[in-house]
């Protein structure tokens, strides 16, 4: 008989792992909890393709979260989770609105319509997030048979400019939607640090006040992958599960995925994770209200810091922490926090801003 293949790896680290950065949330590692969840299901067979005994179990997991009637797709990636969940809730002629910074529209290659097949219809806001009176500058023309049918407004939590909707600012727009026939979706990528910042669930904001689908975010949050795609309301999708598997996102050993959001849910990591990155965004934007020269452009409601300050700074800071300008041209950036960030990391950081502000 073959014996059970051991520990031995001959796999070597190429990376320094004391090197930190503030580009984003997914440079960051996998939460040891969720590493030590992967061990515990990586042993013996299970059923491919979600059927699963870890699948299974996260179901009652979503429950708990977001309601009886809720039922979670684990799919691999952000894109595919949102490209999926939009595909479901509109026809062939359908678009959906959405915030011009969303993420759907301006980080995800076109997916959406190119591989969707949907048409985004964009509206410019002041600070990454719809009202109903933004969404009417879209939402009309359903009889037009030359203008693509507005079916779905899509809102980010947090968006992408690090800003955070109220539970009533989400109850409106649903409220608003619905009453214009239109769905609700929830790009949750990072659902948990909004929640964190609002001090509520995150039932509050989506099941709650009628949200119909959401995409739900992990690897931002202590995943190594996955994310998962979470219908809310079973009246508004059509054929979720085919079209997971039509959009490439049906994992065949999909155990690996949802154990993942299970480490994540089944207790509070989610929330430890979420409010201490939210609390690092903090230390690091009070830091930055010391100093002269910078100035902070959004309210820090989430783990993202945005700024305006000196090109060449921002040039020479990128030699020592590694971040993204947001708008080159206009000198602005992005910081971000992770679970792991520690507060030695964003002391290093604020030193070495100050240093290059005074060169």
């Amino acid at each position: 008989m073959t014996a059970a293949l051991g520990p031995r790896t001959d796999a070597r680290r190429h990376h320094d792992p004391s090197v930190r950065g503030f580009a984003s949330d997914n440079y960051a590692g996998a939460h040891p909890e969720v590493l030590a969840a992967l061990a515990l299901a990586n042993e013996g067979h299970q059923v491919a393709y979600g059927e699963d005994q870890y699948t299974d179990h996260l179901q009652r997991i979503v429950h708990s979260h977001f309601g009886p009637s809720a039922e979670a797709f684990p799919v691999f990636n952000g894109t595919g989770a949102n490209v999926t969940a939009l595909q479901a809730l509109t026809d062939r002629w359908g678009a959906v609105i959405c915030a011009e910074s969303a993420h759907i529209n301006v980080d995800e290659g076109g997916a959406p319509e190119r591989m969707g097949g949907l048409k985004l219809l964009t509206v410019p806001t002041p600070d990454g997030k719809l009202t109903p009176e933004l969404i009417d500058r879209q939402a009309w023309g359903w009889e037009d048979e030359h203008r693509a049918m507005p079916q779905v407004v899509s809102i980010t939590q947090n968006t992408e400019l690090g800003t955070v909707y109220t539970v009533d600012e989400i109850r409106a727009i649903v409220e608003h939607a619905h009453a214009k026939g239109m769905k609700v979706h929830l790009d949750g990528a990072r659902i948990a640090n909004a929640a964190a910042s609002l001090d509520v669930p995150m039932r509050a904001f989506t099941n709650a006040v009628g949200v119909d689908v959401l995409s739900y975010g992990g690897t931002k949050n202590g995943m190594i992958f996955g994310e998962a795609v979470i219908v809310l309301n079973p009246d508004a999708v059509s054929h979720m599960k085919h079209l997971r598997k039509l959009s490439m996102q049906l994992a065949s050993k999909m155990r690996f995925v949802s154990v993942q959001l299970e480490a994540l849910l089944a207790k509070d990591l989610w929330l430890r994770n979420a409010r201490h990155s939210n609390a690092m965004a903090q230390r690091l934007a009070a830091g930055v209200r010391a100093l002269d020269g910078v100035e902070i452009l959004y309210p820090v409601q989430a783990n993202a810091v945005f700024a305006r300050l000196p090109h060449e700074v921002s040039r020479r800071l990128q030699e020592r922490f590694r971040f993204y300008f947001w708008d080159e041209a206009a000198g602005d950036v992005r910081w971000m926090c992770a679970f792991d960030t520690t507060e030695d990391d964003v002391d290093a950081f604020l030193q070495a801003l100050k240093e290059e502000l005074a060169r």
